[in-house]
């Protein structure tokens, strides 16, 4: 039976037999790679929310479903029937696709270490700074990995041809003054993603940090090589170049910690009880769940001829809560010295004089 096939398979014309050849390559391909991702989708947990499983199949799948049926299809090229000076032009492109094809797979591979490490340190935490100094170095250097891999598959594919390495030893020679002009030409580039190394690794931003920039409050939703995206409250977004973080002043407001204090300012009579606004105050503070009990204070801070300043002080657990905190300090005081000392509210003082009670001069 097995002879016979063999005779068979010799008398089959060579385009067909190609043909068959180049079919069982990629269908065992498909099938290997359908068989295995059936094999890993069983030891899923449906209920988790990440599974490395899960993000290997989804970020690996489309790179294996080339790269398998490549492979072996490059294991078949050898018991093709091929006219011998058509061998080299089909090995060039079976190897090339196959590089292509590897480099999407290591790809994928930085995007699923990616997707461990952001499970891993999760910034839903209340407390995020070291969740926040990972991430901001992990894109960066997902980027740069990705931006090398490119240009050393180019270098590869390029390199594999003849013509293109003598192109490239008569080139060296022209180099040096090539990379002198490019370096004048492309200095802001240049700058910029020197900036970005700086700023990935000594960090004066980072993912989710809250900065205040050209008069901006906003969190920082992206670090490109070249860029940074903020997300300012309202949903607009401002877009910066990243050496403007090298050279520019600006608040960040989660640099060590999440935490911080707010204040929210009061101009009353001078006959307003303080000890009873205080109290007030710190009643409000103990029934908010938006307070964490790091500080509070309530201090008459300046005087004018018509009212005195008072500045109430709070602590929260992150710059969103204290905005909503001051908010709620500010309504509800108001509410409460209206209703209680509405006498102790701002207010423009004068005398009124008889003029005719006044003696008449001579």
């Amino acid at each position: 039976m097995w002879n016979q096939l063999i005779e068979y398979a010799d008398h089959l014309p060579d385009f067909l037999w190609n043909l068959i050849l180049a079919g069982i390559a990629v269908v065992t391909g498909w099938l290997i790679k359908y068989l295995l991702s059936i094999f890993l989708r069983q030891s899923v947990r449906t209920h988790q929310d990440f599974s490395l499983i899960r993000s290997i199949l989804f970020r690996l799948g489309k790179a294996f479903n080339y790269f398998l049926p490549l492979l072996l299809l490059n294991m078949a090229i050898p018991l093709m029937r091929v006219p011998p000076k058509y061998v080299p032009v089909l090995n060039k492109v079976a190897e090339i696709a196959l590089t292509l094809s590897f480099a999407a797979l290591v790809i994928g591979a930085i995007k699923v270490l990616e997707d461990y490490v952001y499970h891993t340190y999760d910034l839903k935490k209340a407390n995020n700074l070291k969740e926040r100094k990972i991430r901001t170095q992990l894109q960066f250097i997902r980027k740069v990995s990705i931006a090398v891999i490119l240009v050393l598959t180019a270098c590869v594919i390029l390199l594999s041809f003849d013509s293109m390495r003598k192109l490239g030893a008569g080139l060296l020679t022209g180099v040096g003054i090539g990379g002198i002009i490019i370096g004048f030409a492309a200095q802001k580039s240049l700058g910029n993603l020197l900036a970005g190394f700086q700023l990935a690794f000594t960090q004066p931003i980072r993912i989710d940090d809250v900065l205040v920039v050209e008069g901006e409050w906003g969190r920082v939703e992206e670090i490109t090589l070249t860029y940074v995206v903020l997300s300012i409250w309202d949903q607009r977004r401002l877009i910066l170049p990243i050496n403007y973080f090298i050279e520019k002043p600006f608040q960040n407001w989660t640099r060590n910690s999440s935490e911080i204090l707010g204040t929210a300012f009061f101009y009353l009579d001078y006959t307003v009880p303080v000890d009873q606004v205080r109290a007030e105050f710190e009643r409000l503070l103990e029934t908010s769940p938006l307070w964490d009990r790091r500080a509070k204070a309530l201090q008459v801070t300046n005087t004018s001829e018509r009212t005195i300043e008072v500045r109430a002080l709070m602590s929260s657990s992150n710059s969103g809560n204290a905005f909503d905190l001051r908010c709620y300090i500010r309504e509800n005081l108001v509410e409460f010295i209206r209703e209680n000392y509405p006498g102790s509210l701002p207010k423009t003082r004068a005398i009124m004089e008889d003029m005719d009670s006044r003696p008449l001069s001579a």
